[in-house]
């Protein structure tokens, strides 16, 4: 016998609203997933985590390592290059050594000396046998003699502080990243794979290779005494540690080294420390 049609269809509409109960929609659990999903990127957003050039381990020292130069260095430790000498007791051309161990931060005896207040030199005494001064902890005491960190370290000595007449765009595209006091150092330029990256002025190679961490492939131009340029991602370096470019001249072809786009990453830093370098380069 045929059952009355409302009896059945109120009938499947309870059994149905009876298993919605039992099992909740897969859309609710998405969500749910979703959001569990996104608090890491929430908090890789925090301005205190940085992108580019993770500070060297703390510490009182750092062991040089093959294909290092104390500007490479300095750059990872976002210091000025003659502070990283002057705390090693390193005149130009600064040459530094597999092994040897750098002060990042100045010894006991040399903070004294820096903190010696002006016009307290007295006349030197003679020491007797029994008082003999301790020796001091320099950066020279603790050079070892094996090979210079990199075969063209010492290629050219420094240019002279010539003002940076005009600063010149490194290559072509629309800035994809901004610069960042507290995350990202330098602009992203986006472009293609292959395309010419230039000096934006002229100056001298004083890094060439991927030892900096994060910037993959990474060129870096003394222009003077004060002002440092880096170009990182590249695909192919074409100039070399210690030559001297002009400006506008092809250093290097983008490409994506240590990345997940292509892309050129542009820093200008001024006495060691990063600086827009929207706010130095020319209108477009």
């Amino acid at each position: 016998m045929i059952g009355h049609p409302a009896l059945t269809v109120a009938t499947m509409g309870l059994f149905l609203l009876t298993s919605c109960a039992d099992h909740p929609p897969a859309v609710i659990e998405n969500k749910s997933t979703l959001a569990v999903e996104e608090v890491p990127e929430i908090r890789e957003a925090t301005p205190g985590s940085r992108d580019y050039g993770p500070e060297l381990p703390t510490g009182p020292n750092y062991v040089v390592e093959p294909g290092d130069t104390l500007y490479s260095v300095a750059f990872r430790l976002g210091m000025d290059h003659r502070t990283l000498a002057e705390f090693n007791d390193i005149e130009p051309p600064f040459v530094i050594r597999v092994g040897q161990s750098l002060n990042t931060a100045p010894t006991a005896a040399k903070s004294a000396v820096m903190q010696k207040p002006a016009g307290s030199d007295t006349a030197p005494t003679t020491a007797s046998p029994d008082t003999a001064p301790a020796p001091t902890d320099s950066g020279l005491d603790q050079v070892p003699s094996g090979p210079p960190s990199h075969t063209l370290s010492t290629a050219k000595a420094a240019r002279p502080n010539v003002p940076v007449d005009r600063w010149s765009w490194p290559a072509k595209g629309e800035v994809s990243r901004a610069f960042s006091d507290e995350r990202h150092k330098g602009i992203d330029l986006a472009g293609q794979r292959g395309a010419p990256i230039k000096a934006t002025a002229a100056g001298v190679v004083v890094y060439a290779g991927t030892g900096v961490t994060g910037y993959g492939a990474l060129l870096i131009i003394k222009h003077n005494d004060t002002y440092l340029s880096a170009y990182g991602h590249n695909d192919e370096l074409l100039a070399v540690e210690g030559e001297r470019v002009e400006a506008g001249q092809m250093i290097a072809r983008m490409g994506s080294t240590s990345s997940d786009a292509v892309k050129l990453h542009f820093e200008i830093r001024r006495n060691g420390r990063p600086v827009n370098p929207v706010a130095l380069l020319p209108a477009r």
